[in-house]
């Protein structure tokens, strides 16, 4: 038998003050080819004697959701393997060793029912437990929330996570509460049909109205704690796509919205930075200083304060859109901006409208 092969790339963790967005880290792909002497046996039983740290329960929530293909297409868990079959199958990694604490944590709880929680984190939480951050996170509050669900019970790290966002992203984020739900979920991610519209705002104004940046996006060879765009047929890192889209023009900076076809680390900041609009106040990709305005102390210090009302990079997971496990329709969930995100954004248009005055009465 050929040995399984796991195709999703597992970047070397982050430290946790810096959780992934996006999704396609959260599970891995698994190809595996029956020997050619192969006698007729269950699918899940087969699988679940070849792939390392891996329950039944597990292999048999994966096929309901259509997650596992034999020659190419969806298999039940009751399907007899025979030789030479191909068999790919998606799957959430395995429950890290870690001890989580429950924490009776505050949510913002957008949307709840059997399947899934639909979370509006706030700016400065860490998503899941990591070096550095072992309570405190999202990870730790929904432990708590959810407390006797079997997801939640078995100290899983990530549990019930499809996707992450930033520590300092706000916005929003859906969980799975039970296996059959994280795998219906984490397909959809991995084919990309996920709607996610973040709303960023950059240093400087744009050209264009609306444009497409591709770049394939790895760890930046020169500073472990950055991502580098690369280029999009090149060997170096994984196939990433931001679609952008100007709201606003306020002089010296822009808000956009921002569409992911796929979800990689760090994906918005460094695609923005690599067209030469880092982010607000964003320290790891150069937008923490004035980048765009004046040389006047007046100017500066209005920046200043900008930074201190909104002390983390602007972006905001505004909304999501997908099909639920349980109904199959699809659903759409929007979040307001936070009020630093917001009080930021007011004193760039108060400022915009006060230069446009001056320069109309000049």
């Amino acid at each position: 038998m050929n040995s399984n092969h796991p195709e999703s790339y597992t970047a070397p963790d982050l430290p946790a003050d810096d959780s992934e967005e996006g999704g396609d880290e959260l599970f891995e792909h698994f190809n595996v080819t029956a020997d050619r002497g192969q006698g007729m046996l269950r699918l899940d039983k087969f699988l679940a004697t070849r792939l390392e740290n891996t329950s039944r329960n597990r292999i048999q929530a994966a096929a309901d959701a259509g997650n596992i293909l034999v020659n190419g297409k969806a298999a039940k868990s009751s399907y007899k393997v025979k030789p030479l079959d191909q068999i790919s199958i998606v799957l959430r990694y395995p429950p890290r060793e870690l001890e989580i604490i429950a924490e009776d944590i505050p949510l913002n709880i957008v949307y709840e029912d059997d399947d899934l929680i639909v979370v509006n984190k706030e700016a400065g939480m860490v998503v899941h437990p990591g070096h550095g951050n072992y309570t405190g996170t999202l990870v730790n509050a929904l432990t708590y929330h959810l407390q006797g669900l079997p997801l939640f019970e078995a100290g899983d790290m990530r549990a019930g996570l499809v996707h992450r966002i930033d520590k300092n992203t706000s916005g929003l984020l859906v969980v799975a509460k039970n296996e059959r739900t994280h795998a219906f979920l984490a397909r959809q991610f991995y084919d990309h049909s996920i709607k996610r519209i973040y709303h960023a705002l950059v240093w400087g104004n744009f050209d264009e109205d609306e444009g497409t940046i591709v770049g394939n996006i790895a760890r930046s060879t020169s500073d472990r704690m950055r991502m580098a765009v690369y280029p999009p047929d090149g060997p170096v890192g994984k196939h990433a796509v931001t679609h952008y889209r100007v709201l606003k023009r306020l002089g010296y900076v822009t808000l956009v919205e921002c569409k992911l076809e796929t979800g990689r680390t760090h994906q918005i900041r460094v695609h923005m930075e690599s067209i030469g609009h880092p982010l607000f106040n964003d320290e790891r990709y150069g937008g923490d200083r004035i980048l765009k305005g004046t040389t006047f102390s007046k100017y500066k210090q209005f920046v200043e304060n900008c930074f201190a009302l909104m002390p983390r990079h602007g972006l905001h997971a505004l909304s999501l859109g997908f099909v639920h496990p349980a109904s199959k329709e699809e659903v759409y969930f929007e979040s307001e901006y936070p009020a630093d995100f917001a009080t930021c954004l007011s004193k760039w248009e108060g400022y915009t409208a006060s230069r446009g005055e001056i320069e109309d009465n000049g």
